[in-house]
């Protein structure tokens, strides 16, 4: 038997949602976080906010090396750095391992640490943010998508996904992972792109006709790509980014104003992870994700002219904030 059910990387806030749902629901929960934070879930444990409310106390590791086995990691940092995480995971005994990052890259990243037949695809549909006083407000609880990179349905997909849902964090599986991370991708590109240049809450920038349509022509670049690598994309992502994709341009940034709208009454004060990131002064996951399809496009021959001014802007936009921090 392993030493816990699931271990977590990365206690921020979605990872710290999960590992506080799962510990309450009683399976044996590791958390792996580092330096302040580390300390903090020690002392305190984790305390949730928002779409429900309680504490409860959590196993912590500060030191990764010390994990022994696990019945399935979960990587909920954000994307720097991930490959140096998981290295000092390499010697531990895992069955399964997910990531709910955002882009494709983590799945490779994954695999490569310790085999592509321990990794399951997976994304979340769920939302929340760390507070400054340690505990995390929980926003937005809508699904976990689970599944096999290959298609299949699996008896571990479905162990994983069900322990999420019955511990209160809507979770299933699907046959369809590759296809809904991507349709999620290609959204989410745009929405972080948004959300960065804007500053702006969710709704606002959705709500902009400028704006609305400057998202939709970023989406629909990702399409392009997305098409060239022979993925198929769906609407069950944050966008609905097959239709973003095949209406015309008038109609799609209609899409987008109604969605605003659909914000603006449901969530009001959401704000995207890169937002609460920039306004945090950590850094922002520019590279591994709009970088790394970027790279896709040059390595496919796509002119894909937004992204590539995006991913410099933001890239561009971290680095001066950071070393502006450091001058400080």
């Amino acid at each position: 038997m392993p030493e816990f059910d699931f271990a977590i990387l990365g206690a921020g806030a979605i990872g710290s949602i999960i590992g506080a749902h799962l510990a309450r629901a009683g399976h044996r929960v590791v958390m792996l976080a580092r330096g302040a934070r580390g300390a903090y879930l020690a002392q305190h444990g984790l305390t949730i906010r928002g779409l429900t409310e309680f504490a409860v106390p959590v196993a912590t590791l500060s030191d990764p090396q010390l994990l022994q086995s696990a019945g399935t990691l979960v990587v909920a940092t954000k994307t720097p750095g991930t490959a140096a995480a998981l290295e000092p995971l390499r010697a531990a005994q895992l069955d399964v391992t997910l990531s709910i990052q955002n882009g494709p890259l983590k799945n490779e990243l994954l695999a490569a640490a310790f085999g592509p037949e321990r990794v399951l695809g997976a994304l979340a549909d769920t939302s929340g943010e760390l507070l400054p006083g340690g505990e995390v407000l929980f926003t937005r609880n809508v699904n976990i998508y689970i599944g096999e990179l290959g298609g299949l349905d699996s008896a571990r997909a479905q162990r994983v996904a069900r322990a999420l849902d019955s511990a209160g964090i809507r979770a299933t599986t699907t046959t369809e992972i590759q296809t809904l991370e991507w349709s999620k991708f290609c959204g989410w590109v745009g929405m972080m792109a948004l959300a960065v240049a804007t500053r702006a809450l969710t709704w606002k920038y959705l709500s902009d006709p400028d704006t609305a349509l400057l998202l939709v022509r970023l989406v629909r670049e990702m399409g392009t790509l997305a098409r060239a690598l022979g993925i198929r994309l769906c609407d069950r992502a944050v966008l609905p980014t097959a239709s973003l994709c095949a209406a015309t341009e008038s109609d799609a940034v209609e899409i987008i104003l109604r969605l605003g709208e659909e914000y603006r009454r449901s969530a009001p004060s959401h704000r995207m992870s890169a937002l609460q990131d920039v306004e945090a002064g950590r850094p922002l996951e520019v590279h591994e994700t709009l970088g790394y399809a970027a790279a896709r496009a040059r390595e496919l021959g796509l002119d894909l002219p937004l992204l590539g001014t995006f991913t410099r802007l933001l890239a561009a936009t971290d680095r001066t904030r950071r070393e502006a921090g450091a001058r400080a």
